[in-house]
């Protein structure tokens, strides 16, 4: 007589009830660093490269290495970097698994400022770049093993042609956690859907061109994966709890002085931060008592459960949370609901309806073609969309 066997779904794969032990897969399992794409053309700027990944495992991170060589020719006219350069050259990553649509769907630049804000084992002081013309060595988000070719906003770029060296990494945080593993995708079968793409900027993204100046970018990029084995315990697989997605997802808007709201809300998602900056003319603002007056998020009927009085004392409270200053040269500001005790801070959002954050500008700060660029990080249980 056959029993039939209680199953669940995880990330919308059915799999046996009893296969959820958590304790055992972290006894038992093993970390594999896997290499999916390596040193493959990239598909050049202003295009977007496609990442297969194997179908194996549990996928908690991935990384991506872009090595290459920038050549600049100015033929008699002027060759310039955007501040997009050189975290922005990942215009856009975007991740899918398992009908979720853009779990993450971020900009070179926030993956950067995300890692570096989620692991305070990372600093970058010491590490010098050169940030419009000026040697910066705080705050840059570099690492000492990386190498940006030519500075971020640099305002006249030798070239007779010259060649720079181009050495630049992101992480994609699959997992919210790598402890834990919370959000992290089980692939280990067919059924399993998931895609991912780097859209690579454009040249007008990246550089200021006059006259017959060039800049041309050849390179490869290698994508690295970190996975763990699903191990087998009493002749039955055993997974941790895969019952939640994580999402990192870009916004923007162009009024900074009207509070914005992230899209995406609902209930069942605990909201773990808001990092945001302002552009003007092309360029990031610092986070400073000159460039902002007042920084909160809100909801509902103006409950305002953070009301920061200055740029400068967010930029302490986030430097104190992370060692790294994310309001200098990247002009970041994050309302920050994880970093000291997430199942105590995180924002459950079925309950903070009409969320929102303020960025307060003093009326003498002049801006031009101003944006509001931000990301909102989510934890959300499977079945309630992203």
């Amino acid at each position: 007589m056959s029993t039939a066997v209680a199953t669940t779904y995880l990330q919308g794969i059915e799999v046996p009830q009893e296969s959820i032990n958590p304790a055992a897969f972290f006894a038992l399992t093993r970390r594999h660093m896997t290499p999916e794409v390596s040193n493959k053309a990239f598909a050049g700027l202003g295009n977007t490269d496609q990442v297969p990944l194997r179908k194996s495992d549990i996928l908690a991170e991935i990384r991506v290495r872009f090595t290459g060589t920038l050549t600049v020719t100015l033929g008699g006219g002027t060759a310039a970097t955007t501040a997009a350069w050189p975290y922005n050259l990942l215009k856009a990553c975007r991740f899918t698994a398992n009908g979720q649509s853009n779990l993450i769907n971020a900009s070179g630049l926030h993956l950067k400022v995300r890692e570096f804000i989620a692991d305070p084992k990372l600093s970058d002081r010491g590490v010098s770049q050169s940030v419009g013309g000026v040697s910066v060595q705080n705050g840059t988000l570099s690492k000492a093993s990386e190498k940006w070719g030519v500075g971020s906003s640099a305002t006249a770029i030798a070239g007779a042609p010259t060649n720079y060296t181009v050495d630049l990494e992101w992480v994609i945080p699959v997992a919210e956690n790598q402890m834990d593993l919370a959000g992290a995708i089980f692939l280990a079968t067919t059924s399993t859907d998931v895609t991912c793409e780097l859209q690579w900027g454009s040249a007008a993204d990246l550089f200021v061109l006059t006259g017959a100046a060039t800049a041309a970018l050849a390179g490869t990029f290698t994508v690295t994966t970190k996975k763990f084995s699903i191990p087998v315990y009493n002749g039955q697989i055993v997974v941790p709890d895969l019952s939640l997605f994580h999402s990192m997802i870009d916004g923007q808007t162009t009024t900074p002085g009207n509070e914005t709201r992230p899209a995406g809300q609902g209930i069942g998602k605990s909201l773990l931060r808001i990092v945001g900056s302002v552009w003007s003319s092309g360029a990031p603002l610092p986070v400073s008592d000159t460039n902002y007056s007042e920084l909160y998020w809100r909801y509902g009927n103006n409950e305002t459960p953070d009301d920061i009085p200055s740029g400068t004392v967010m930029r302490q409270i986030n430097e104190a949370s992370y060692n790294v200053d994310v309001g200098g040269v990247w002009g970041f500001f994050v309302h920050e609901f994880a970093a000291e005790n997430a199942f105590r801070d995180a924002v459950d959002e079925g309950t903070t309806s009409d969320l929102r954050f303020g960025t307060v500008i003093p009326s003498a700060v002049g801006l031009t073609n101003p944006q509001v660029r931000y990301f909102t990080e989510v934890i959300f249980a499977a079945g309630q969309g992203a």
